[in-house]
């Protein structure tokens, strides 16, 4: 995906780690990358490197990102981070004055950026997210005090892209809205998107399971009379979640069939009733044969969790295939 956008014209990627910076260098990405998680002291020759932007969340971060890139001979891009509510990353807000004031005296250090991040944007009562976005004002002002050349400035996740346009500033960081899903169910939709993938198996294996007889791990589903099942070769192995477990439905051949039994690491049973299925039929686990879908919305139901650890749990064991 970082190809795609950089073929069409992304100013900057953001990544969660450093492998993942190292990896999109390693393929030929040219654009800048700017690494959004922590970073240790011996990690940071790697950013250095490879030309990656280092969020620096702290004064004594400040200090050994100027060191070593002094060691180095090179000087390091950094991007502030600003804490303005989260309790999660950066330095309070309140605090900022010192924190800015330091990273513009280190000779070693290109401030070239400055951020926080929202914690209720995706939300219908957005007082904090309007909170949080005038303390970051508040930290902005510093550099109008002191005449300093205004850095790259971004706060936005898909929440406040979707509600808060006026937070958009100079750069936003769409995350699930790129995978074509909304960030919740009652946000307000004033960008339409549309789901960018399909996840989808095949059958392996047909089977007539008798009245009486039990499925899966457990034994935890019996049927009272004869049916027809398939085996889906996916599991919680996968990141087709066990917490989904009698309650995921497939679709196959133009019909939704549910999930029967625990799911297992590795496979799954549906039941297909008395209808028929072949080896090697298509099972689409999440998108749309056309008529019917599955959303992320509904296996974030069916496993009691959100869309966005449905995406993000699907893993490198699932080849992906880009279409144009």
């Amino acid at each position: 995906m970082a190809q795609l956008y950089e073929e069409l014209k992304a100013d900057y990627l953001g990544v969660a780690v450093v492998e993942e910076g190292i990896l999109l260098r390693e393929i030929g990405i040219k654009i800048p990358i700017l690494v959004l998680g922590g970073v240790w002291g011996n990690q940071i020759p790697l950013f250095l490197k490879n030309n990656l932007a280092i969020t620096a969340s702290s004064i004594d971060k400040l200090k050994q990102i100027d060191e070593t890139s002094a060691q180095m001979k090179t000087k390091a891009v950094v991007h502030l981070k600003i804490d303005t509510g989260m309790e999660r990353v950066g330095v309070h807000y309140y605090n900022a004055e010192k924190f800015l004031e330091t990273a513009h005296s280190l000779k070693n250090i290109i401030v070239e950026g400055i951020y926080s991040h929202f914690a209720t944007a995706e939300s219908d009562d957005l007082t904090f997210a309007k909170l949080q976005f005038e303390r970051f004002s508040e930290v902005l002002n510093y550099f109008n005090k002191h005449s300093i050349e205004p850095t790259i400035k971004h706060i936005s996740n898909s929440g406040a892209i979707l509600q808060l346009p006026n937070a958009n500033l100079d750069m936003v960081r769409p995350g699930i809205m790129l995978f074509g899903v909304y960030p919740s169910k009652n946000i307000q939709k004033t960008i339409s998107v549309k789901p960018a993938l399909t996840w989808k198996s095949l059958v392996v294996y047909f089977k007539v399971i008798k009245a009486g007889n039990s499925v899966g791990y457990g034994l935890t589903f019996k049927s009272n009379h004869n049916i027809r099942a398939v085996t889906v070769p996916v599991g919680y192995g996968d990141g087709y979640f066990r917490s989904m477990s009698h309650k995921a439905k497939v679709l196959l051949n133009g019909k939704l069939y549910p999930v029967i039994g625990n799911i297992s690491m590795d496979q799954i049973v549906v039941n297909i009733e008395n209808d028929s299925a072949y080896n090697g039929d298509e099972v689409i686990l999440l998108g749309s044969d056309g008529k019917n879908l599955i959303t992320a919305e509904y296996l974030a139901e069916w496993a009691g969790t959100i869309p966005y650890e449905i995406l993000t749990n699907i893993n490198t064991r699932v080849p992906r295939i880009y279409l144009e």
